[in-house]
């Protein structure tokens, strides 16, 4: 038996009339930078399309559309979306559901959606209601890590709320005189005592962005995920960099060699722990480089006005419960919660189908036209 949903109607916004969006897909409450307007952009220059819905009730949805190969046809990936701006979870679910409906009557044939949403206040029931079914992860959703910062707290008070290992990790970092660069947006303010004066340029940017895909990939390879090419991350960091979305930190010695760095975004009152990675081989010689790096991207929010720090999940696929101690994950679990970061359980990716028969056809024939293009 399906839940009733208030449907609101839904169009498609010209070019025109995207002056505000971000301020309705990112500034608000819930609001999530993958669906903004830079990730659009970055993603339409990586062979997707764009497509920005408005809502009759005032919310905007971002779906990004991949065409099948030779049938015609389409898959939509609606990513992180809709946000919730503060409604309630069967008001977003409303959302994903009319969304859904107005592109299939314009030729989409599967929709999917990993919205940020609680787990257990209706928002699951409410898609399986109205024909969605949930799916494995199509980027971490299914659970993460937040750590609150009360606008009243002093810096100390946050460092004093880490456990003690932590602060003598951090402590004994600083001693070591290891530095934080901060790499950010153009006209954002210096960042203050603890970070080191960095070049701004994009050369500059771009190289750090590098060093970190590299981290990113060692981190990977032990942990068993894809990061994808560097060119494309690469790009993608300068975008958020230049639409002053997202920040990188990189931790270097007093000798000025890169020992690990970390990258994270700026939406819907929260600073998200997006990617990280660190010199493995050099953590018995300087210890501590992720706590000095995560208690300044803290020292960053804090003194932004930002309430949160959403330290992502265990990055795991299939992650369900907290991780158990000796279990793979338990040690990455165990350094976020150092710091004094909840678990959350999340809602996760749903789907949607309205054309089974082509949206089989359509998977087959992009595997076939990816192994003629590598061939």
């Amino acid at each position: 038996m399906s839940t009733a949903l208030a449907l609101p109607a839904v169009s498609e916004l010209a070019a025109d009339a995207l002056d505000d969006w971000d301020a309705r897909t990112v500034d608000v409450p819930g609001g999530d930078l993958y669906q903004s307007r830079p990730w659009a952009e970055y993603r339409a220059r990586h062979g997707w399309r764009p497509r920005f819905l408005g809502l009759d009730d005032g919310s905007r949805v971002l779906a990004l559309q991949r065409p099948w190969a030779w049938i015609g046809g389409a898959g939509i990936y609606i990513s992180r979306g809709p946000v919730t701006a503060g409604a309630a979870p069967d008001v977003a679910a409303g959302r994903l559901v009319a969304v859904a409906r107005w592109l299939a009557l314009h030729g989409v044939d599967a929709v999917a959606s990993d919205a940020e949403i609680p787990a257990g206040l209706g928002y699951e029931a409410a898609l399986v209601g109205h024909g969605f079914h949930q799916i494995d992860e199509l980027q971490p959703s299914r659970h993460r890590m937040r750590l609150l910062l009360p606008a009243s707290a002093t810096e100390d008070e946050l460092l004093m709320a880490t456990d003690m290992t932590t602060r003598q990790r951090i402590r004994g970092a600083m001693k070591k005189g290891l530095r934080v660069h901060c790499y950010d947006g153009p006209g954002r303010a210096a960042p203050g005592d603890g970070f080191a004066p960095v070049d701004d340029g994009e050369a500059a940017a771009g190289a750090a962005l590098d060093r970190l895909h590299g981290f990113v990939v060692g981190t990977g390879a032990r942990r068993s995920f894809n990061v994808g090419a560097v060119a494309p991350f690469r790009d993608w960091g300068l975008t958020g960099l230049a639409a002053g979305r997202m920040v990188l930190l990189e931790t270097v010695t007093p000798d000025g060699e890169t020992l690990g760095s970390a990258m994270f975004y700026r939406h819907g009152g929260r600073l998200t722990y997006s990617h990280s990675g660190d010199r493995a081989d050099l953590r018995r010689a300087w210890p501590g480089v992720a706590h000095l790096q995560l208690w300044r991207a803290i020292q960053l929010a804090h003194r932004e006005g930002i309430g949160e720090v959403d330290l992502g999940g265990v990055d795991v696929a299939g992650a369900r419960r907290v991780p158990l101690e000796g279990e793979p994950m338990y040690g990455l679990y165990a350094f976020k919660r150092s710091f004094g970061a909840e678990w959350l359980e999340q809602a996760g990716a749903f789907e949607w189908i309205p054309r089974p028969w082509r949206y089989g056809l359509g998977r087959v024939t992009g595997r076939l036209a990816a192994r003629v293009g590598r061939r």
